[in-house]
């Protein structure tokens, strides 16, 4: 991206929006760090996500519980003035309070974030619907991705299978759209025909999470996905690498896998000690 669209929020908003389209997703990683960030970034992916797994693990608390607000806020303060798109997974705002929410979102759009997902946990619709619309309101050019978690913490059902079960789902998002929300994210739905369906009663976008176990990326694209994101997978590779390499190591083995170099990862931060310096 640019140092004439980072310096223009409403240029960075308006080019994060289109890069949700139809048949050419937006493909999103999801860092928890600034290494991470601007090492995927280096790859060239446009626009980079966090997770809030990974931040609320940094932190030693459980992903989910609204412990992360600050933390959240710092990491987003340290990547909102890189040369890529930000979106910020802030779990379900960190308060119940829509107001409370909103303020947080403006925060967020004040140090550079472009985006926000924002979730559910299976609470109220109406009470998620008045987050999103509080932050549209307070933000109106952050994008918003509302989640609903029918499939990531329940099975998708509702009141029974099949159509019913969509319905459900269909009946938050929908409520959410209504609300002012950009796109929609449903995590754990791997249904390629329910998927399909989705699509075609949405009038925004819909966020699927890449699953192993799902369809690979082009049957999403043929689906009509138009985000792609791969949440906490990145992070949790990540762990399981550096178990794996410490396995090795005392085992007498050569570490096995890819790594940055020393002077490639400190090199990252350089940039921001020279702008504390010059401020």
């Amino acid at each position: 991206m640019s140092d004439s669209v980072r310096q223009d929020p409403a240029a960075a908003a308006a080019g994060f929006a289109a890069l949700h389209r139809a048949g050419d997703p937006l493909v999103l990683p999801n860092a928890w760090d600034h290494a991470s960030a601007c090492l995927l970034a280096a790859r060239g992916f446009p626009a980079i996500g966090t997770t809030s797994l990974g931040v609320a693990a940094a932190a030693g608390v459980p992903d989910g519980t609204s412990a992360t607000r600050e933390e959240t806020l710092r990491l987003a303060l340290a990547l909102g003035s890189e040369p890529f798109l930000l979106s910020v997974d802030a779990e379900g705002g960190f308060s119940d309070d829509p107001d409370e929410v909103a303020a947080f979102a403006r925060e967020l759009a004040a140090v550079g974030a472009v985006g926000i997902n924002l979730e559910d946990g299976m609470g109220p619709v109406r009470r998620h619907a008045a987050k999103i619309a509080a932050v549209k309101s307070a933000a109106p050019g952050l994008f918003v991705n509302a989640r609903t978690d029918t499939y990531w913490l329940g099975d998708g059902d509702g009141d029974g299978d099949g159509e019913a079960g969509l319905g459900a789902t269909l009946r938050r998002l929908d409520a959410y759209q209504e609300a002012g929300a950009d796109g929609v994210f449903v995590p754990g739905l791997t249904d390629a025909g329910r998927i399909a369906a989705l699509v075609d009663a949405l009038d925004v976008p819909l966020n699927i999470l890449y699953s192993p176990t799902g369809p690979p990326l082009p049957h999403l694209t043929d689906l009509g996905v138009r985000r792609i994101s791969v949440g906490s997978l990145l992070y949790r590779r990540a762990l399981g690498a550096a178990v794996e390499a410490m396995a090795d190591v005392r085992a007498g083995r050569e570490a096995a896998g890819a790594a940055p170099t020393y002077a490639e990862v400190r090199a990252l931060g350089e940039g921001r000690d020279e702008g504390r310096d010059e401020g």
